[in-house]
């Protein structure tokens, strides 16, 4: 698998990175299946977005944008850019919470529909229709067509994003940003993505296992000094609610689920965002 491909694993958990990655996926698994295209960590959670296969393995993704997320790299990397100015802002008041939670859900809304309107002509997938297998990634888990709707949704959900609070809030926000967390010092360390990129490329991935990639980060100026985080859910069939990723036993983060990681590392809120229902802790 290529650098591209495997250069969206890990948050954690993972989440294909782009629809190119995607696609490749299924090419590789002998797909014949119209409009696939996957990229970064593992699908999500199943029928939640497409990140959830690459959380067991970050060697068989290239991060999505998502849950414990992966991005496709032309969205990541920039914005990672954009949100290391060293911050001048001041911390949310009230208004400024409300208005970053308005925006977030407002992509959720925005990418689900641009996305419906793309590959199913308007219309909201039905449950047989999110069930379709699309193929298999490089672990043998199925592909569906639920998941691979929920990549195409993260990916637009970042570029919404993106292009907002770039406007409103410049310097004061990292779009899948990943961390490390010490259970023993506390301390937490934010992997540039440089380094990461280097680690997928030389083939040390493990050196990435356990990290946190959350969504959205909101914060000051500082990555480290989170005021909220927020993770895309798209769940498929729409309106239904999406868990927080539980970990696998053995992950550092076995004992908690992912919004608890987020909280307990970033000490700050974590939300889940989603179509209809908003976001929600």
């Amino acid at each position: 698998m290529g650098t591209r491909m495997v250069g969206i694993l890990v948050r954690g958990g993972m989440r294909l990175r782009s629809t190119t990655a995607l696609l490749g996926l299924l090419l590789l698994s002998g797909c014949q299946s119209t409009g696939a295209g996957r990229t970064r960590r593992e699908l999500k959670q199943s029928m939640d977005s497409g990140s959830n296969a690459c959380r067991q393995n970050p060697v068989y993704c290239t991060r999505v944008a998502g849950e414990e997320t992966v991005l496709p790299m032309s969205i990541r990397a920039p914005a990672q850019a954009g949100a290391s100015v060293a911050g001048a802002l001041q911390v949310m008041d009230e208004a400024a919470r409300a208005r970053v939670r308005q925006i977030v859900e407002k992509c959720a809304n925005e990418a689900d529909w641009e996305v419906n309107d793309q590959h199913l002509a308007g219309q909201t997938p039905t449950l047989e229709q999110c069930q379709e297998k699309l193929g298999k990634d490089a672990s043998g888990q199925a592909i569906t067509r639920g998941m691979w709707l929920g990549q195409m949704k993260h990916e637009a959900a970042a570029r919404c994003v993106q292009a907002r609070l770039s406007a409103e809030r410049p310097g004061g926000f990292s779009l899948e940003p990943r961390y490390r967390y010490d259970f023993n010092t506390k301390v937490l360390e934010l992997i540039s993505a440089a380094t990461e990129q280097e680690l997928i490329r030389t083939g040390r991935t493990g050196a990435l296992r356990g990290t946190l990639v959350p969504d959205v980060v909101i914060h000051s100026g500082n990555p480290l000094r989170a005021e909220a985080v927020f993770d895309f859910k798209f769940p498929c069939p729409v309106g239904g609610e999406s868990r927080w990723h539980k970990y696998p036993e053995g992950h550092p983060f076995e004992k908690y689920n992912q919004g608890q990681a987020y909280e307990l590392a970033l000490q700050a809120p974590a939300f889940r965002v989603s179509p209809i229902l908003g976001a929600y802790p």
